[in-house]
């Protein structure tokens, strides 16, 4: 069993399987269980400010508590494997890891929300979160999601949301018009919610492409910053046929026949903003033809249980960053990262108090 991350340490996720749900219950679900937990860090004079604790409490509410487990994307598998540099994002970032060679990583599929049992067909997006690690000891954590586009811009709006999507006590199910009234008020959702329309549940984690959502800032050797986006795009063959609502770990035992084939790969794809392309608002893709720089290949090479593979203690704050990659103005990354530690900090005391391993469950 790995020890705890350093890094994770200093800067400190069983229920009955739930039932097909509606359009706009599909679509609240699937936003409010998405790459994070949002909030504010809350000062001691500001007392109205969003906390992650608020956003983390609710997330637990909505999806119930599961101790030991991440209270979003509570679901998932480690994987390890490699990144193959191919040298040129060398000329953009300083970072050791796009000098051509290889650097170890360490990843983790996952579905969205806070339930470990949950159905594998019940939401459309699947997330890949990656730890490099580079010969100097820097590192470089990005979460990923399978959707192009973020819904909301704000930290502020994803907690209303959550909020918007919390069951009803009479019926265990969100409001649906409360969540239609959420997507009314916000319509920086409609190029997610068009996105989410029509997208079925994959049978393959190997088959999704996954993006970063946020921008950020690739810094070179001179200095100079270079507003960024990444992607990963997947180099595996056919895409699996989609998934019905209640099918249970069909993810993890299709990526186990894959690898047993050999090591999967995705190619990572930098986007290079233009002038005026927006940086703080993960809602708004950038045009097309925004320059594209082929990094590399992430390649995987074998698979590990959640419970004791190196994932485990991985806190992928998207903040934990190497010199020659920044963050930028995007009011999420903070956010982000503030709640992610929250809920690090409640699932790593609770695998302490139960020996070290989430306390065991008995599915309901």
């Amino acid at each position: 069993m790995p020890p705890p991350d350093p890094i994770d340490t200093a800067r400190s996720a069983s229920s009955p399987p739930p039932k097909p749900l509606g359009r706009w219950a599909l679509i609240a679900f699937a936003v409010s269980a998405l790459a994070a937990a949002f909030g504010y860090v809350a000062g001691p004079l500001d007392p109205n400010r969003l906390t992650p604790k608020q956003v983390v409490d609710t997330l637990q509410n909505n999806g119930g508590l599961h101790p030991g487990y991440r209270r979003n994307h509570a679901k998932g598998v480690c994987v390890i494997g490699r990144f193959d540099s191919n040298g040129q994002a060398a000329a953009y970032s300083k970072a050791a890891l796009f000098a051509p060679g290889a650097t170890p990583v360490v990843g983790r599929f996952a579905l969205p929300g806070g339930n470990p049992y949950a159905p594998d067909g019940g939401v459309p997006i699947r997330s890949f979160a990656l730890r490099f690690t580079q010969a100097d000891g820097q590192q470089w954590r990005t979460g990923m999601n399978s959707m192009p586009v973020f819904p909301v811009a704000t930290p502020q709006a994803f907690f209303e949301q959550l909020q918007a999507g919390a069951p009803d006590p009479a019926t265990g199910k969100p409001d649906p018009a409360k969540q239609k009234a959420f997507f009314a008020a916000h319509p920086e959702t409609a190029a997610f919610r068009a996105w989410a329309k029509d997208r079925k549940p994959s049978a393959s984690y190997a088959t999704e492409a996954y993006y970063g959502l946020n921008a950020f800032y690739f810094v070179d050797a001179g200095g100079a910053r270079h507003a960024v986006r990444w992607r990963v795009m997947p180099d595996n063959g056919a895409a699996a046929a989609p998934l019905s609502a209640q099918d249970h770990d069909v993810l993890a035992r299709e990526l186990d026949q894959r690898l047993a084939s050999g090591p999967l790969r995705w190619r990572l794809l930098v986007t290079l903003a233009a002038a005026g392309d927006p940086t703080d608002d993960a809602t708004r893709v950038w045009p097309a033809d925004r320059k594209e720089i082929d990094a590399g290949t992430v390649v995987i090479e074998r698979a590990q249980s959640q419970d004791a593979g190196e994932c485990r203690d991985i806190n992928y704050d998207p903040l934990i960053l190497p010199d020659g990659i920044a963050g930028s103005d995007d009011p999420l990354l903070p956010a982000r990262s503030a709640a992610y530690a929250d809920s690090y900090r409640r699932r790593t005391s609770e695998q302490a108090r139960a020996g070290g391993r989430p306390p065991q469950e008995t599915p309901r």
